[in-house]
């Protein structure tokens, strides 16, 4: 695919505004590696804008002093807020609706430039990236690839990067977005007033990490711990031998290998590392006792549940799984179809007791919310 842009009806306040990150700056008590500062292209100091402070009976050396950073800012630093999928609740929502829909993984970092600067050097990023441009101007030229979709490891060098073709040059305004995907090498530069976008990152699985997969597969197998022979290395005839001895064990492996199994343990993988956004759990673990069957419950918006039948039934939850009595199945698989339920309509699978048992064990786990209408968001498996 190639890179381009388009115009989003607003301006993205819902997932990160100005004011947002003002309160998140002066409020939030921050600590590093969530904020750094850059200028003209490189990381500054991090002794530049963070300070010690004692918390609790410990003393941290990671806490953002606000007044130095905005001094950098004023001075012309970029600020980058990094990893917001992860303590930023409306964009960790985004992301994770982002994942259900792409069945990739998705992280956000968000870029606070002040008028003139440019924030990081050319570069290309291994990951696909959206640029939502939240407030201000910034100016935005992108070039052809160093390589056609990199993987993590293959990064380019500024030299390398700044020297490929120029496909276009753009000026982003607010609700304007881009699309690059991994590999484009890319630069900006904030023009009238401060600029504020958001990078969201799309870690897609790859088919290196299909390979990856099959590989960390093939230990279970004898004839892939062998030791090569002795003198090898010495033997550029004995060392061919080995190896082709080796691929030709590999090949006829890999008949033998399930591309189910493989491709179980990706979504395995993925499903394990997408942790619930829990916006609301301690009040909702606070009023357990109050859930009767007049209550109203659906899954828990951005939480991908899924359901290995069995004794016992399994509910995998992203970052935990449950184990549930079997028979529960049916109503286990109801409670979380993305639907609004009343817990007492569950009268024809469980009585009384068992059904409010049931659904305060999972609103306790974070599988389900209360009196919430509308339909859920997340996935089914």
């Amino acid at each position: 695919m190639a890179p381009h842009r388009w115009h989003h009806a607003g301006a993205f306040d819902d997932v990160l505004s100005l004011a947002d990150v003002d309160r998140a700056l002066t409020g939030a008590g921050l600590r590093r590696p969530a904020v750094r500062a850059v200028r003209d292209g490189e990381p500054l100091a991090p002794s530049s804008y963070s300070r010690p402070a004692r918390i609790g009976g410990s003393t941290v050396d990671d806490l953002v002093d606000v007044g130095r950073l905005l001094d950098l800012f004023a001075s012309g630093a970029t600020i980058v807020l990094q990893g917001l999928h992860r303590w930023w609740p409306p964009t960790a929502r985004f992301c994770r609706d982002l994942e259900v829909a792409l069945g990739h993984a998705v992280q956000t970092n968000a870029y606070l430039t002040p008028p003139g600067a440019a924030g990081l050097a050319a570069h290309h990023d291994t990951h696909d990236v959206f640029v939502l441009q939240v407030a201000g101007t910034k100016h935005w030229v992108v070039r052809e690839p160093v390589m056609a979709d990199p993987l993590p490891r293959q990064l380019s060098t500024v030299d390398s990067a700044g020297a490929q073709p120029v496909l276009f040059e753009a000026d982003m305004t607010p609700g304007d977005s881009l699309y690059l995907p991994r590999g484009f090498v890319h630069s900006a530069a904030a023009q009238q007033g401060v600029s504020l976008h958001l990078t969201v990152g799309i870690l897609a699985t790859t088919v290196h990490d299909v390979l990856a997969e099959v590989l960390a597969l093939a230990d279970g197998d004898a004839a892939f711990r062998r030791s090569l022979p002795a003198g090898w290395a010495f033997d550029a005839e004995r060392s061919a031998g080995a190896v082709k001895g080796a691929l030709a064990d590999l090949a006829d492996w890999l008949d033998r290998v399930d591309p189910a199994e493989v491709a179980g343990r990706l979504r395995d993988r993925f499903v394990a590392n997408r942790t619930p956004v829990l916006a609301g759990q301690l009040l909702e673990v606070a009023a357990l006792d109050a859930v009767d069957d007049a209550t109203l419950v659906r899954r828990r918006p951005g939480t991908i549940a899924t359901l290995a039948p069995g004794e016992p039934l399994r509910l995998r939850l992203g970052d935990r799984t449950l184990a549930l009595p079997g028979a529960l199945e049916p109503a286990v698989r109801r409670l979380t179809d993305g639907h609004l339920h009343r817990i007492g309509d569950l009268a024809d699978l469980l009585d009384g007791p068992s059904r409010l048992v049931l659904a305060r064990r999972l609103i306790r786990e974070g599988a389900l919310v209360t009196g919430v209408a509308g339909d859920a968001g997340g996935g089914d498996g």
